[in-house]
């Protein structure tokens, strides 16, 4: 399962969202799934219970120092298949070669 999130503060003073973007990027790094950092999005691939509890822990520790927290999300459920956080992107990229 691939699981692209996007999570920020909503609110507040500041103009920019970028170091607490970095605390749930860290929260992702340090689960050791694959993970692809994009300027919109985080995606990780997993397990539906790895992909989700690694969302909420990036989702918590978000919520630990700001009052309301926006959470996207959008997954691609394909049981049985691993691997595709590359291969899906290889497959275009063959597309883009022929």
């Amino acid at each position: 399962m691939l699981i692209a999130f996007s999570v920020s503060p909503l609110g507040g003073e500041s103009e920019t969202v970028g170091p607490a973007v970095a605390e749930a990027v860290r929260v992702v790094r340090e689960s050791g799934l694959p993970h692809q950092l994009t300027a919109m999005y985080t995606i990780v691939e997993g397990e539906w219970d790895e992909v989700m509890a690694v969302v909420k822990r990036a989702t918590d520790v978000l919520l630990a120092d700001y009052p309301r927290v926006s959470l996207v999300l959008k997954a691609d459920i394909r049981p049985g298949h691993t691997g595709q956080l590359t291969a899906k992107v290889d497959r275009v990229e063959q597309y883009l070669a022929d």
